[in-house]
């Protein structure tokens, strides 16, 4: 993205302000939680404020108030039509996030809030970034004023893009995530919106990047807050921005002039005394305090009232430290920096904050990438090399999950590069990675003294159907320390990966794992997840659900997180170098120091040295261990090594179809729901670097198969051209031997390599009886040491009961078996979809 003015663009706004709902709780049981009249004022300062910022024309602004559904949708696809420059789109009313907290749901007009997941009347932020991201616009800016407006970013990070055109839209939003914002009064604004249109009001070019800064800024200094207590801090999608990378918003003349800061020595004395005795007044309660601050209006003018309530009066804006770390450990670190922030290390004897710190994460493969093979392009971004997009800003700190990252950027460093890393030492905490169990399974596996292929391999031996979760190797250091584990000894990669349960995209984090588990509580109640044991005690940062009980399990040969303090100092790219190393240091001093682990205490961690015991062990909660031996530190070569083959086994894949062509099929055969028309629905989970084939089965004595498709990489129209002209043929089929053939063409394709295999087996079930006794077992016995998983579909119900030879050899290829009675075009798609590529 390139620095962008839209002015003599055709631009649109479209401001959304939802004041007035048809349910409102207590007189609908079912309604949002009441009415919002602040939005109203909301809507028409915005829009005022907009008109005289001469970037968008007479006509540009659009504001609608409380739409339905339908009329917000209607109205933004009109916008996402017209604009050609610059599309705004501002929400501001109710939202509510999914159980699990994957979605953010704007509420319209008529909303209600169902049991689960039920929200009628709302319109999920999913839906709305598709609209926006297929726009005509060359920029989108999307401005939410809403409850948990900061989970926006997490689902544009998850947005499904492959032709990556969601960069063109920025995210700022009014509150971090998982947090809801308070209503505000009936007679202004919003605060997030007052102060919004307060700096767009200042006059001249006011840009999206100082924009976001400014309200920021002004909100912290406010001390504004969400509900519980919480310091309501502005969000947006990767701040700071690059100055060549931004979007103008307003080039109008001033409205109201900037007050005049007092003269910051003619009240020294008085601030001085004020920060120390602003621990004291919160002591006085409402009364005491009402006299104090008319005490201090006389004496000092009213300066007295700002220094003590908490705004900025003459301090200068504090440094702001970029802090860039694993997913995983995302929450623990900006629970850190905003305790530091807060504390007495940051604060000057005027009582003035020192620095900030933002905290922000990015899949720890691209990380450890980026600071050994771009770092040019992170300081001089290209449309194809970004990592300020990808990734962030350039980090002042950077925290892995453990030290072996920072060896495997100085491995991959060339002769140049632009970011020098200076690591400490030693860890400064320690968290193990855990499988932790639901209680139904405790009795499956022992908590310590096994590895972790042997506690997965007595999991998938318990009664029941346990499954097993792991998040994305590409994205958490913890992930990729599992997967590690996983393949020692020799173990196939596919083989192990075929051990863990996978449905679609795996999730980048154990955090958002553990959120959407309990999606469904049965899969809940019987899931075991591979995740940092921190977690089990900090919780996770999504709305708040029911888990189930899980206790630690820890297996003895998977390296734990040892996150690690290095700073990042960047050639030609700091003005205040001395400054910035300085705030660094006392960041570091106190991150590492008892106030830090009394902070990363309390989030779970343990001590990083000895024993490795819990740093807050009074309050661990149930299903821990204290006393753990740990496995010895993560190997960079071993992470490399076990990232490279994860790649292999989830990369171009190998299908074989296997379509029952004998004369019973002849009734199942024409038309998307026959077994051809089947087959076609499944192609779009392969790409074009997929190899993949389709035989005929028919016949009982000499070859039992023809080829319909050969073997290899396709254009899906010619797939579907062999399909169309399959015929059903006059013979029976036997299905053992095709079977049989089958699994040992396979086990040949992939015997050099660990790419993901499979085979699909489509049938009537007619010719069963040829998969009986003998004939049964010799597939069995096959099926269980070819390492390809096998699906069988057969288009009549029941054949997949307990016992039936599908669902048998289905169990015995670590695959699935289908009937009548499943969603079977979809179930089947998605099994191709895991072993494919899926079309770009």
């Amino acid at each position: 993205m390139s620095r962008f003015d839209p002015r003599g663009e055709v631009n649109r706004a479209l401001l959304i302000g939802v004041s007035e709902y048809d349910h409102t709780a207590p007189d609908h049981p079912q309604g949002v939680t009441g009415q919002l009249p602040a939005v109203r004022h909301n809507r028409r300062t915005l829009e005022d404020a907009l008109h005289r910022g001469n970037v968008f024309g007479a006509h540009e602004v659009r504001a609608v108030p409380s739409p339905t559904p339908d009329e917000f949708t209607g109205a933004l696809r009109r916008a996402c039509q017209d604009a050609r420059g610059l599309l705004l789109l501002y929400f501001a009313g109710h939202a509510v996030t999914s159980t699990s907290g994957n979605e953010l749901h704007l509420q319209m007009r008529t909303a209600r809030v169902l049991t689960g997941d039920g929200l009628p009347g709302s319109v999920s932020f999913s839906e709305v970034l598709g609209e926006l991201v297929e726009s005509r616009a060359q920029q989108v800016v999307v401005i939410l004023d809403c409850c948990y407006a900061g989970n926006a970013a997490e689902i544009w990070h998850r947005f499904d893009d492959p032709k990556r055109k969601k960069h063109k839209v920025l995210l700022l939003m009014s509150v971090q995530p998982n947090r809801c914002i308070l209503g505000g009064d009936a007679d202004a604004p919003t605060p997030f919106t007052r102060e919004l249109v307060r700096v767009l009001d200042e006059g001249g070019e006011v840009w999206l990047s100082q924009l976001y800064a400014a309200v920021k800024q002004r909100m912290a200094e406010a001390k504004y807050k969400a509900e519980d207590d919480d310091p309501q801090r502005p969000q947006a999608l990767a701040p700071p921005w690059d100055p060549d990378a931004d979007v103008l918003l307003a080039a109008g003349p001033a409205i109201t002039p900037p007050p005049v800061p007092p003269d910051p020595g003619r009240f020294l004395w008085l601030r001085r005394r004020l920060a120390r005795a602003r621990k004291a007044v919160g002591r006085l309660g409402r009364t005491g305090l009402a006299v104090v601050l008319a005490l201090l209006a006389t004496g000092a003018g009213g300066y007295g009232v700002l220094v003590l309530t908490g705004d900025s009066g003459p301090c200068a804006p504090a440094l702001e430290l970029r802090l860039l770390t694993d997913p995983d450990l995302e929450q623990a670190m900006k629970a850190a920096a905003d305790a530091y922030v807060a504390s007495d290390a940051n604060t000057t004897k005027d009582g003035c904050r020192r620095s900030g710190v933002t905290v922000y994460s990015a899949g720890a493969a691209s990380v450890v990438t980026a600071l050994g093979k771009r770092t040019d392009a992170w300081q001089q971004p290209r449309d194809d090399d970004n990592p300020q997009r990808d990734i962030g800003p350039q980090p002042d700190v950077w925290i892995p999950g453990t030290r072996a990252d920072v060896r495997r950027v100085t491995a991959a460093q060339e002769d140049r590069f632009f970011a020098r890393l200076y690591p400490d030492t030693r860890p400064f905490v320690y968290s193990p990675v855990v499988l932790a169990v639901p209680e139904s399974l405790d009795d499956a596996v022992k908590p310590t003294g096994q590895s972790l292929s042997q506690l997965v391999t007595g999991l998938e031996q318990a009664p029941g159907e346990a499954e097993v979760h792991r998040p994305d190797p590409e994205f958490a250091d913890a992930a990729l320390l599992a997967t590690a584990g996983l393949y020692r000894g020799g173990a196939d990669a596919s083989g192990a990966e075929q051990l863990l349960t996978r449905s679609g995209r795996p999730e980048a984090s154990a955090a958002r794992l553990l959120c959407t588990l309990p999606d469904v509580d049965a899969v809940d109640d019987r899931s075991a997840a591979l995740v940092p044991e921190f977690l089990l005690r900090s919780g996770v940062g999504c709305h708040p659900v029911t888990r189930a009980p899980r206790s630690a399990v820890y297996p003895d040969d998977v390296p734990g997180l040892e996150p690690t303090f290095v700073r990042v100092r960047w050639e030609d790219g700091e003005r205040d170098a001395d400054a910035r190393d300085a705030e660094v240091a006392r960041f570091r001093s106190w991150l590492t120091g008892d106030e830090g682990r009394r902070v990363l205490g309390e989030q779970g961690f343990r001590s990083a040295h000895g024993e490795r015991r819990l740093l807050d062990a009074k309050s661990a909660p149930a299903g821990l261990t204290d006393d753990v031996r740990p496995a010895d530190s993560a190997d960079p070569e071993e992470m490399d090594e076990a990232l490279q083959r994860y790649g292999n086994a989830h990369g171009p894949g190998r299908v074989l179809y296997l379509l029952d062509s004998s004369g019973s099929m002849a009734g199942l055969w024409d038309g998307p729901s026959g077994g051809p028309g089947i087959l076609k629905q499944t192609l779009t989970g392969l790409g074009g670097e997929d190899e993949y084939g389709v035989w005929a089965v028919h016949g009982l004595k000499g070859r039992t198969h023809t080829d319909l498709l050969g073997f290899g990489t396709h254009a899906r129209r010619e797939a579907e051209q062999a399909l169309d002209a399959a015929r059903v043929r006059d013979a029976e089929a036997d299905p053992s031997a095709a079977l049989r053939d089958a699994l040992a063409f396979m086990r040949e394709r992939g015997a050099d390599d660990e790419r993901p295999q499979l085979i699909v087996y489509l049938t009537d079930g007619e010719d069963d009886n040829r998969l009986t006794g003998d004939a049964l077992e010799r597939v069995i016995d096959r099926a269980r040491t070819a390492g390809v998983p096998m699906t069988m579909v057969t288009l009549k119900n029941g054949a997949c009961d307990r016992d039936r030879p599908g669902t048998r050899i289905a169990e015995a290829g670590r695959g699935r078996c289908l009937d009548a009675g499943d969603d079977l075009v979809p179930a089947l798609r998605d099994e191709v979809a895991r072993t494919g590529t899926g079309e770009e």
